[in-house]
């Protein structure tokens, strides 16, 4: 798109509609995500919260709890995995309505100029990678169960194998309808209509009313500051993301981080105790802020952030919630795309059908995914982030941009679940405090912890980089250590170099995504028409 003469908005959104072909367990035109922006004619910075909703017809009791959940499944298990898999999970999605709006708004191109290479693919086809075989593999059983899903997967009963040609002629005709039509095609048309048929014939919940009566917020992003220098724009409420990461970053501004050293004991000691302070007042007070009153300015402020840092000893403990109140002032299997423009534009865009493939479920004649955002309700009555109908459900992603001295500096963000705050947060502390470049950033071993007893994030996540001496130093401290393989999923940004005006791209070894710069000029026109088959 850059070189077809497009700017970063442009490149963002088309990167996203090919991603819904070649990487289509993360992100559909049927999902959900948040977006922050800046734009380079006016500095303007913007977010757009174009998460997934919950159907009028959801109710707090609509799924069941299990009784007794067991180690490894999901924190809001729920029998018959009715809120993961299938029909029932299905949330009213905002991608679509979103990536249209950025293209009409901020682009240079038009959305059919913008989906073009999108639609080339699903109809011609493309080399399916090793990352989407094993996604494949391991969904296997759920994908089995829908005909249409099982049809593109899992071609004569078995996986996509890594190299296999996928075709999806389906999808490219849902595509071709909505670069012509527009998202109302989706919202009302007749794509949403296909998908409300099967929601009623399946028991689905999502109706054309829905679908129709679905609505972007613009919110204001949540901004803080670190060491002076850095201003921190990110997701306000409903992402909980932008919020702990200022929160955390306000905390760990009261020690001299730098002088640690990366992935010393003392460095990941604090950065675990600060962790377990901000999952402490997640779980109380962060719901979607139509439906809750969530203390934000006071969970960002910096004398909040003083009284808990105040908390942290030289050994491992448990923490509650704080009472941010007192200090007001008046979201896995995801994707994320970071772009970066001459003209100064900035794009995080953080997308996602929730779980891997989302609901499993594939409409009938249009090879489109369905998300499985329900999920991420809490199935218990009366808590703050409980369902309701046409309630926004909490999530974590986390696409952040950073300014220094005022001017452009970084946009980053990564894939990850509950992981996805905690990881941007160490890449940025990484870059700030430690001097790395945007790979070494995004690269470096992560840790996580909610230090909340009974969840996946009890004890204290370790990436196995930082050595046995260090997980030794900690356990001595108090940690229980669990070493896994990896944590979150595979961040990216660009880095803006203003002493060589120089953009730098970085993306990490946890997925197969990757920096591309264009620079030069606009590329020869037989570039950009379509390709012939794979």
């Amino acid at each position: 798109m850059l070189a077809h003469g497009g700017n970063a908005f442009d490149a963002a959104v088309a990167s996203l509609f090919a991603l819904t072909v070649v990487e289509p367990m993360m992100v559909s035109v049927f999902g959900a995500g948040f977006f922050v922006m800046r734009e380079g004619k006016t500095g303007r910075i913007e977010t757009l919260d174009n998460y997934a909703v919950a159907p009028m017809a959801a109710t707090e009791d609509m799924y069941t709890p299990v009784a007794k959940r067991l180690p490894g499944q999901n924190i809001f298990e729920t029998v018959g995995r009715e809120n993961l898999v299938g029909h029932l999970s299905v949330a009213t999605p905002g991608t679509l309505k979103a990536w249209e709006s950025i293209v009409e708004r901020y682009g240079s191109l038009s959305l059919t100029e913008v989906m073009a290479p999108a639609i080339n693919l699903a109809r011609h086809g493309y080399r399916a990678s090793q990352y989407l075989s094993h996604c494949v593999k391991e969904a296997k059983g759920d994908l089995g169960r829908f005909p249409s899903s099982a049809e593109i997967f899992l071609p004569g009963g078995e996986p996509l194998k890594p190299g296999d040609r996928g075709v999806m002629s389906d999808y490219a005709g849902t595509l071709e309808t909505i670069s012509k039509r527009g998202s109302d095609a989706l919202y009302g048309g007749e794509i949403g209509r296909a998908v409300a048929d099967d929601m009623a014939e399946n028991d689905g919940l999502v109706t054309v009313r829905d679908l129709r009566e679905y609505r972007l917020i613009e919110r204001p992003p949540v901004k803080g500051y670190y060491r002076d220098r850095y201003d921190i724009y990110a997701m306000a409420p409903g992402s909980s993301g932008g919020t702990h990461i200022i929160q955390m970053l306000n905390m760990l501004g009261n020690f001299d981080v730098g002088s640690l050293g990366f992935g010393s004991v003392e460095h990941i000691h604090l950065l675990a105790e600060a962790l377990k302070i901000a999952f402490a007042d997640r779980q109380r007070f962060l719901g979607d802020p139509s439906e809750v009153e969530v203390p934000v300015s006071g969970l960002i402020s910096k004398e909040y952030a003083a009284e808990r840092a105040k908390e942290i000893g030289s050994t491992a403990k448990t923490f509650a919630h704080g009472e941010p109140t007192v200090h007001e002032s008046g979201s896995g299997c995801t994707t994320h795309v970071s772009a970066m423009d001459s003209e100064g534009n900035m794009v995080v865009a953080t997308q996602t059908l929730n779980n891997a493939f989302g609901s499993k479920v594939i409409v009938p004649g249009t090879g489109m995914l369905l998300n499985n955002c329900m999920a991420l309700f809490d199935p218990r009555p009366g808590r703050a982030n409980s369902v309701a109908g046409g309630k926004r459900m909490l999530s974590s992603m986390s696409p952040t941009i950073v300014l220094r001295d005022g001017k452009p500096f970084l946009c980053i963000g990564t894939p990850g679940g509950l992981r996805i705050f905690p990881s941007v947060c160490q890449a940025i502390v990484n870059i700030v405090d430690f001097g790395m470049a945007i790979q070494q950033a995004v690269e470096a071993p992560r840790v996580w912890t909610m230090g909340i007893q009974g969840t996946p994030g009890e004890k204290l996540h370790m990436e196995p980089g930082f050595g046995e001496g260090v997980m030794e130093g900690l356990k001595a401290r108090g940690h229980e250590i669990v070493v896994m393989p990896r944590i979150a999923g595979g961040m990216n940004g660009v880095l803006y170099d203003r002493e060589t005006g120089l953009m730098r791209g970085g993306a990490c070894w946890r997925a197969d995504g990757t920096p591309v710069g264009v620079s030069g000029g606009p590329a020869h026109p037989r570039a950009m028409g379509p390709s012939p088959p794979v």
